[in-house]
């Protein structure tokens, strides 16, 4: 084993011995068996918490704190994962022995994530229920801090051609020209399409506005002759199908 991976640490405590942090044991005092990289060797990423996956990224920690130990933090005071992507490049520096370096390394880690999310494997990912496409976009739609409006494109199969955000801003029906929800479905000949957006106050209860939107789209869609299948409210980790609920179908 390479000791460049132990040697990257530099978590030993104060010389003063006066820091406000507890002393957590360094990387290299630790068994084989509880350091991160190792255990994504024998054990595989998932068997991996996500403060263990976090320090595999951040590399080292800081002075009386390991990396594992400021991972741990990082996640409490930013609220997890999801909070660590909607915080600001600026305020994750300003956080205890941050420094671009790392915070870079994190919003890189987590971009990757959200366009794998979004791109699918190479065989196209087939939309089988409402679920499916939460789980598709949950996770960015969650944290928008605007309201978006998007369509999925699915062909014959119910498999995704392509996400579009057709608006962003505050949607009512005097905003929202149902043209241009259809628009790209019927450039890409899309047999249906899911309509999806998000609640910034993180409630997903569909509004009055809300089912009078769906309404208009869905008799938009069968002069189309495209399926409109559902329309999904996103909110902060819950979401609503209103196709489930009889709302505006």
């Amino acid at each position: 084993m390479s000791n460049d991976y132990l040697d990257d640490f530099d978590d030993a405590p104060p010389a003063n011995g006066n820091s406000e942090r507890a002393y957590s044991p360094t990387i290299k005092e630790l068994p084989e068996t509880l350091r991160p990289r190792e255990r994504l060797q024998y054990a595989g990423a998932n068997a991996l918490s996500s403060a263990e996956l976090l320090a595999i990224i951040l590399r080292t920690g800081g002075k009386g704190e390991n990396v594992i130990r400021m991972a741990e933090r990082l996640l409490i005071d930013f609220n997890g994962l999801a909070g660590l992507s909607q915080a600001s490049f600026e305020e994750l520096c300003n956080a205890h022995s941050m420094g671009p370096a790392k915070v870079t390394q994190i919003k890189a880690a987590l971009e990757l994530g959200r366009r794998l999310l979004l791109a699918g494997p190479q065989e196209r990912m087939q939309i089988r229920s409402p679920a499916d496409v939460a789980n598709l976009l949950m996770l960015e739609m969650g944290l928008l801090e605007r309201e978006h409006l998007r369509t999925v494109l699915l062909d014959t199969k119910n498999r995704v051609q392509r996400i579009i955000t057709v608006y962003a801003g505050s949607l009512n029906t005097a905003v929202i020209r149902i043209g241009e929800v259809f628009q790209e479905a019927i450039r890409a000949n899309s047999a249906a399409i899911i309509v999806v957006h998000n609640h910034p106050s993180g409630d997903p209860t569909p509004s009055p506005e809300d089912v009078r939107v769906t309404q208009r789209i869905v008799q938009a869609g069968e002069l189309l002759n495209i399926d409109v299948l559902d329309h999904l409210v996103i909110g902060r980790n819950r979401y609503v199908s209103m196709k489930e609920r009889g709302l505006g179908f």
